[in-house]
């Protein structure tokens, strides 16, 4: 697709005239869903893409991440067992693992085995590449056949369920099941496929296992005995990921800059009562702050938002070990101290100004100010911060921050400056 604009109406009619309405159809969708990858993956230009297969996909950064987890852990060969488009089976790949993918989809394990070959090259041909993409022509492997989409030396796409597969012993397994009904997104786990059932007996095993969920895991569900990992990239939360072979507790992990910064709390995967408490007590406490030692008091000359990880994972004791700081309210996930906390954990703010928290006086202190361009933050309060934006009517040059926050004292509207930076006019 050497058009400027392939999506455009001009390339359209071209590409039927010349490839038919067909190919022109699936060349245009191809390049409309290499857009919006983009910002998820540096090779996207010469990746294929299914739309479901984009939304659900790993990020190029977390998928590298994960990756080095299991070459730290003496890992040699990974069965990536709903592999999707192929975005872990790909960081696998390059960081040395052999790799056999499988996904009950024949279309979406061709598109799969087209982006393994980006890595592995000899991995498919371009014509039976297309001819599986076009006539759905690979056939479903049956649990004991070792027929495939594609094999090379070091990698295999296949078709199938993960429960028909039978790794070897030894073999480390990736699973990110499918938590999708007609209805949307799901955490009823009789909806999960592969089953919550085949997930749990993965991690039970004596192998290597990293499941794949979302952020907004519920903990109730979550077995004792793990490492619930949340990964967040650029301070996005992206994914809750459990492992069976690493020190049970939860853990959060930053993956900002191309930095790496990992806090963990260790929990007695054993027992509940003695000595650490078990993973089930810690998680039950994740995200309700004032559940761990931290103390509540008034707000100091900082405020501090810990990375969203950190927040999921409830570690605020672990952000910052030997800084003096606090909270401002038990239940509300804003620290503050008296001196600035540098961490890729959690993004500090000087304190300028202390306001209440009324719409008609906010609205006045931004006219005042002049304030043009408003950033607005807020936890524990009710409100829509780009409706207030709009209520408050932001006119002029200068910018601000406003966090808006529930605190021992009273709900407050705090002024800001991101830590080290100057006052922006």
């Amino acid at each position: 697709m050497a058009e400027a604009d392939p999506a455009s109406l001009g390339a359209g009619e071209r590409l039927r005239r010349s490839f038919g309405a067909d190919d022109a159809a699936w060349a245009l969708g191809q390049a409309v869903l290499r857009r919006k990858a983009a910002a998820k993956f540096d090779r996207a230009d010469e990746m294929l893409f299914t739309r479901d297969g984009l939304e659900q996909a790993t990020r190029r950064a977390v998928a590298r991440w994960r990756a080095r987890r299991f070459v730290d852990a003496g890992v040699t060969e990974v069965w990536d067992l709903g592999c999707g488009i192929g975005a872990d089976a790909m960081a696998f790949l390059e960081a040395g693992l052999r790799v056999v993918a499988v996904d009950a989809d024949p279309e979406t394990a061709a598109v799969a085995a087209h982006n393994l070959s980006l890595v592995s090259c000899s991995l498919i041909s371009t014509q039976s590449r297309r001819a599986a993409l076009r006539t759905g022509s690979i056939r479903r492997t049956q649990p004991h056949a070792r027929s495939a989409v594609a094999a090379s030396k070091g990698v295999e796409v296949r078709v199938g369920l993960a429960e028909e597969q039978e790794p070897p012993p030894g073999a480390a397994i990736f699973l990110d099941p499918a938590r999708r009904t007609a209805r949307g997104r799901t955490w009823n786990v009789a909806d999960f496929t592969p089953s919550w059932d085949f997930v749990l007996a993965q991690l039970a095993s004596d192998r290597f296992v990293c499941v794949k969920l979302g952020p907004g895991v519920p903990k109730e569900i979550i077995p004792d005995g793990v490492q619930a990992a949340w990964v967040s990239e650029s301070h996005d939360v992206v994914e809750a990921s459990l492992w069976n072979r690493l020190p049970a507790g939860p853990a959060a992990v930053v993956l900002s800059e191309g930095r790496e910064t990992i806090i963990h709390r260790p929990v007695d995967a054993g027992s509940a009562s003695g000595g650490e408490a078990s993973l089930d007590a810690v998680l039950a406490g994740a995200g309700q702050p004032g559940r761990g030692g931290l103390p509540v008091r008034p707000l100091g000359r900082y405020l501090i938002e810990p990375d969203g990880a950190v927040v999921r994972a409830g570690l605020f004791e672990e952000l910052a070990p030997a800084h003096d700081v606090w909270l401002l309210d038990p239940h509300i996930a804003y620290l503050s101290a008296d001196e600035p906390l540098s961490s890729p954990l959690a993004t500090c703010f000087e304190v300028r100004e202390v306001l209440d928290y009324d719409r008609k006086a906010l609205r006045r202190w931004v006219a005042e100010r002049g304030v043009g361009t408003l950033e607005i933050k807020k936890r524990g309060i009710d409100v829509d911060p780009a409706a207030l934006r709009r209520e408050l009517r932001p006119k002029g040059k200068a910018s601000a921050t406003l966090v808006l926050a529930r605190t021992v004292d009273a709900t407050l509207a705090i002024v800001v400056e991101r830590s080290g930076q100057g006052v922006q006019e």
